[in-house]
């Protein structure tokens, strides 16, 4: 069967599509064949060799964290009736026709939704309904959300507005701010741009809660936006870890939590979390933004897009 290995940590070159043994499903597992992987920036960074002490790869390894697809095969201890029915499966590899998964790692797709949905809401729609939960927005509050057209940012900003916050989108270009006022935000503003911060407070006033989706340097920019008495929510890598000073957020009566430091939710959580999400897709009350798929000897050009910025919404590879 073909997969895509890393053999070495490095630039997306490091992506080779190859012919590699059928997977067997050993006890408690099954054998999915997958119709689509899943694709997150988390993947680029891991190719790189960075997260080793958080998500630890030994090459060669096959990359990506799972997609959607139909159960091709279980092992001992598995109930056979799970053979043929579709599902996202979650785990440490994806980017493969087909791959071994535990039975704990797989949630069944409702009817009606696609495996390039299920795959798009697997990863980003659990995180997103998670940031939700935790912020317990409350109806008129002002929200920001930075990388707001990203996998989870896009779906954010519609839990948001669904719940009766007004929603800031902020992000990089005109397209990508057309995206964010089509999915529920009221504001989007460039934050590329000097003096986004002005325009966000000419806009709404001062921000009640800001998730921080890039980290870094834009990440203490979007902290910048949040009133006192305000909630900050970091949860994104690209740019780094978004180090907020203790004694900064204190004096500015701002409070901050990152969203990542007590680690992945359980695999009973996150089972918990997909059902849910997956079936506010099936009814309409979410949409996943799939703005790039890509055959699966692409993987190279999909890791680029991401790391270009030049991505729009959720990408994905076609298996």
């Amino acid at each position: 069967m073909r997969a895509v290995r890393v053999h070495e940590f490095g630039g997306p070159e490091v992506l080779v599509a190859e012919e590699v043994p059928e997977p067997v499903a050993g006890p408690g597992q099954v054998v999915v064949g997958l119709d689509v992987a899943d694709v997150m920036f988390l993947d680029t960074l891991l190719r790189g060799g960075w997260g080793q002490e958080y998500f630890p790869r030994t090459p060669p390894y096959v990359p990506g964290g799972g997609g959607a697809g139909h159960v091709l095969s279980v092992g001992e201890g598995v109930d056979p009736a799970w053979v043929g029915r579709h599902v996202v499966a979650r785990g440490s590899e994806g980017y493969a026709e087909r791959l071994t998964y535990a039975v704990e790692e797989l949630v069944a797709v409702p009817e009606g939704l696609s495996s390039a949905e299920a795959a798009a809401m697997m990863h980003d729609g659990v995180m997103a309904l998670n940031l939700f939960r935790q912020a317990k927005v409350a109806e008129g509050e002002v929200v920001l959300i930075s990388a707001a057209t990203g996998g989870a940012g896009s779906l954010l900003v519609q839990l948001m507005h669904n719940a009766g916050a007004r929603v800031v989108a902020a992000a990089r270009g005109e397209r990508k701010l057309a995206l964010a006022r089509e999915l529920g935000a009221e504001v989007a503003v460039d934050y590329s741009l000097d003096g986004w911060h002005e325009q966000v407070r000419d806009a709404v006033g001062g921000v009640d809660l800001a998730f921080d989706g890039a980290g870094g340097s834009l990440g203490r920019e979007v902290f910048e936006t949040v009133a006192a008495g305000g909630r900050f929510v970091t949860y994104g890598t690209a740019n780094g870890f978004t180090d907020i000073d203790p004694e900064v957020a204190k004096e500015r009566d701002v409070d901050v939590h990152n969203a990542l430091a007590a680690g992945p939710p359980d695999v009973a959580t996150v089972s918990e979390l997909m059902t849910e999400v997956l079936a506010h897709a099936a009814q309409g009350r979410l949409r996943p933004f799939i703005g790039a798929t890509y055959p699966l000897e692409q993987a190279a050009q999909a890791h680029r897009s991401l790391e270009e910025r030049a991505t729009l919404g959720k990408s994905l590879l076609l298996i």
